[in-house]
């Protein structure tokens, strides 16, 4: 049963971020098709599709394969797999379909859909209505007149730098980028969104540059997790950059030191421009965050029968929000890693706790004793208990989402977490992201260093009531769920 309280908090927080935070009309997708679908057949031979191709003015071809799924060929791929192997123009499109191609579902959001296509590394992504049937196609470049337009410009900056000197000087614009984009009423989520793409680029392509010197290291034996709050797309302008790395088994311990001397050479990279380094050592330069696909498995199945030891809680907490942006991208630390924590019940328990360990509150003990009471850590006390409840319900309910908004929406309906706390939870965060982002923008444009210690007296009176009832919501929840978890089963707790 809700609590009356909780959803008049609900209720105000509801209205007030309706009214204050959100603009009535968000980008979709829908709105940079340009052209209709280029359609063809398996059977049309690859001449023909050439002639439409070349007819259209396009540079692709989406061929139906049945029960609403499509295959695409490029001209990219008719060059490559086509004319430079000397196959026969005759030869069926439907012979270089290799599977099915991504979709994303009319009325998506468009900084979503860029996703997609910059994640799967995909030329142009379909757009398909309710039955199925392709309305339109998008590719990466339809995205420069959206909103994340600038962003996505920047990216390309970014991917494109030919130095280190250029790559740091275009990355240290990633603030003014986020300032324009909560300065035109974007989501914080969108905004995060784009900044983690950029984030993204930046990782990368210090990567390219640093390897490019050492001849000695395989580029192609290792994959890259970013950890933390831009592998969950929640990036903020006190974010820093967190880390791991999983190589080929076939990479020796010694190799491995040598890697990670290349990384370390990477940090200094992405220091210079403008990044912050996890100070707590969550970095892929660090030894127990450098390890082979093997040594991360054995680590992790110490850590579900030892949770209590050699920090596994932590680097559990840490791995579940893993997400690759350099080699495998099929490697997740959730499926690869923690794909059985549910039989393992006790564990599931214990990160239970852990995750109510941090209580939301608008003061701690310390604040008072230390006369900041006028001051509010946004991160400590109500993001992070948040964040933390998120991973553990999508964990619960065997999601493997990392967005903590995804996260909640997965976990919706479960006993822990039902509907109404769930829809509540993700307004909660919007509210206390976009205000966040605008205190640090803030202090951004007054060239203070940005930081999540507010001083609730320059924060305005909608502002201070919003974090108020955003921090008894998630009190609220907490509360529920430790009540639960004394006397519901473990098992029972999830679907």
């Amino acid at each position: 049963m809700t609590d009356p309280d909780s959803r008049l908090h609900s209720e105000k927080l509801t209205v007030a971020r309706r009214r204050d935070l959100v603009r009535p009309e968000r980008a979709v997708v829908d709105d940079l098709i340009v052209s209709e679908p280029v359609m063809g057949t398996p059977s049309m031979t690859v001449q023909e599709a050439a002639a439409l191709i070349t007819e259209r003015g396009q540079n692709y071809l989406l061929v139906p394969l049945g029960d609403r799924r499509h295959g695409l060929v490029t001209d990219a791929d008719l060059r490559a797999r086509v004319v430079a192997r000397g196959r026969d123009l005759g030869t069926a499109v439907g012979d270089l379909v290799t599977g099915d191609c991504p979709t994303v579902p009319s009325g998506t959001p468009a900084v979503d859909a860029l996703t997609e296509i910059l994640d799967r590394d995909q030329s142009v992504l379909p757009v398909v209505d309710a039955a199925g049937e392709v309305v339109g196609v998008v590719a990466a470049a339809d995205f420069v007149a959206a909103p994340s337009g600038s962003g996505m410009a920047l990216r390309g900056q970014v991917s494109r730098a030919a130095t280190v000197a250029v790559l740091q000087e275009r990355a240290r614009r990633i603030p003014q980028v986020m300032a324009d984009l909560l300065r035109r009423g974007e989501p914080a989520h969108e905004i995060g969104t784009v900044v983690s793409l950029i984030n993204d680029a930046v990782v990368r392509r210090a990567l390219e540059l640093v390897l490019a010197e050492h001849d000695e290291l395989n580029p192609d034996a290792l994959t890259w997790l970013s950890l933390g709050s831009n592998a969950r797309r929640e990036p903020v302008l006190t974010s820093d950059v967190d880390s791991a790395v999983s190589f080929d088994d076939a990479v020796a311990d010694e190799e491995i030191a040598d890697y990670r001397g290349a990384f370390a050479e990477v940090d200094d990279v992405l220091r210079g421009a403008g990044m912050t380094i996890d100070a707590n050592g969550a970095i892929a330069s660090m030894p127990l965050f450098a390890r082979t696909h093997t040594q991360w498995r054995t680590a992790a199945r110490r850590w579900l029968a030892e949770p209590l030891e050699n920090k596994g809680m932590i680097f559990t907490s840490l791995l579940l929000d893993g997400r690759p942006i350099w080699g495998d991208p099929g490697l997740s630390a959730v499926a690869e890693v923690f794909g059985d924590l549910r039989s393992h019940p006790a564990t599931l328990s214990l990160l239970l706790q852990e995750a109510l360990a941090d209580r939301a509150r608008l003061r701690s003990f310390r604040d008072v004793m230390s006369g900041r009471g006028g001051t509010f850590d946004i991160k400590q006390h109500a993001v992070t208990p948040l964040v933390n409840i998120a991973r553990w319900a999508a964990l619960s309910v065997e999601s493997t989402v990392l967005e903590t908004r995804s996260r909640l929406t997965a976990a919706a309906g479960s006993p822990m977490l039902p509907e109404d706390h769930s829809a509540t939870l993700v307004e909660v965060f919007d509210v206390l992201q976009r205000i966040r982002l605008t205190y640090q923008v803030a202090q951004f444009d007054r060239g203070e260093k940005c930081t999540d210690l507010l001083e609730m007296k320059r924060l305005s009176p909608l502002d201070r009531s919003l974090v108020a009832q955003a921090v008894r919501e998630i009190a609220g929840v907490q509360r529920r769920m430790g009540n639960l978890s004394h006397y519901l089963p473990i098992t029972e707790q999830s679907r």
